[in-house]
This record gives C-alpha cells, sequence and structure tokens, in this order.
C-alpha cells in the first residue's frame, strides 16, 4: 500500500440513493495510497447506496453535514445517483460544505449527477466539466462548458460522466492531492 496520501483527509457527502459505486471506487483508491476518509450526510446513522436502479448496501455516516461544516477536508468527493443527487442539491449544510471547500481551492471531484449539488451551489459558472449526458442542459444553463470525456479538470474541480470513468477519475484525484 502506497502511503503517499498519509495525512490526506476527504470528505464523502452523499445521502440515501448514491450510485455506490462511485463511493466505493474512489474511496478505495483514496484509503490504498493512505487517505482518510469520511462519509458525510444530512443525518448520524447509515445512508443506503444503489446500485443504478436497485438498493444495495448501508454505509455508516462518520459526520452529518452540519457537524462537518467547519472541518478541515483535502479534498470532497460527490458521488452521483438521481436520488440522491436531487436531496443534497437542495441542502444548505451540503452547500456550504462545498463552497467552503471551492473558496479554500481544495479538489472537489464530482462524478455523474453530483453535479447538482455543484450547480445549486453556484459553483459552475464559467467552469469546464463533464457529467452523465442528462445533465448537459442543466450545466449549460448554469453557465458551465460541458463536454462529453472521460474525466475534465478546471482548476480545483474534477469531474466525470459515470461508473465506466472511475478508474481515470480517481487517476485524476489522486493526482490532485499529491
Amino acid at each position: 500500500m502506497s502511503t503517499s496520501l498519509q495525512g490526506k483527509r476527504v470528505a464523502f457527502l452523499v445521502t440515501d440513493g448514491f450510485e455506490q459505486v462511485e463511493l466505493t471506487g474512489p474511496q478505495q483508491a483514496l484509503e490504498a495510497a493512505g487517505a482518510a476518509t469520511e462519509i458525510l450526510s444530512s443525518q448520524s446513522g447509515q445512508v443506503k447506496g444503489w446500485n443504478h436502479d436497485q438498493p444495495a448496501d448501508d454505509f455508516k455516516v462518520d459526520r452529518t453535514f452540519q457537524q462537518a461544516a467547519e472541518q478541515s477536508y483535502d479534498a470532497v468527493v460527490l458521488p452521483g445517483g438521481v436520488q440522491n443527487s436531487d436531496t443534497i442539491r437542495i441542502d444548505p449544510d451540503a452547500q456550504h460544505i462545498v463552497r467552503l471547500i471551492n473558496g479554500q481551492n481544495r479538489p472537489l471531484a464530482v462524478i455523474c449527477h453530483g453535479s447538482w449539488l455543484l450547480i445549486s451551489a453556484d459553483l459552475v459558472r464559467g467552469k469546464k466539466l463533464t457529467s452523465y449526458k442528462t445533465l448537459k442542459d442543466d450545466l449549460d444553463n448554469a453557465g458551465a462548458d460541458w463536454v462529453d470525456e472521460a474525466v475534465v479538470i478546471d482548476g480545483n474541480l474534477i469531474s466525470s460522466r459515470a461508473p465506466n470513468d472511475i478508474p481515470a477519475f480517481n487517476e485524476a484525484l489522486l493526482k490532485a492531492l499529491s
């Protein structure tokens, strides 16, 4: 196991209905590189992952968004999943966390539908990014420059389209944290 990211802390922001592999894939890569990860959600207890449109596993919540709002993280990851992304986007505490990380110019990594939170937090205007193809209009209308690529990096913002892009997404996230 590499320890190149020893001492780094990465938060995953999710609610029920997140795309499970979009959390577990990056989480495993980060932890294998020595980073500590935390799952943050709107409520304490557990959150349920999904495998596309089917319920999957439960995951322990380490902190609520409100508890984590003033914590120091080296990066934030936003997994997708339609249900998760539609719920999290209107949570003021989740919006606060992504604005804070963005303001600190720390990596803000988003995959699939996760960019809905960035749209609601008004963080995509003038940024180049990608997402699942059905969000193209949402991102364009919010002032983003949407492109169809496996991974897009614009400053501290890292974005990918879908689970098939996780290897490229992980590589970009690990590099940004190195």
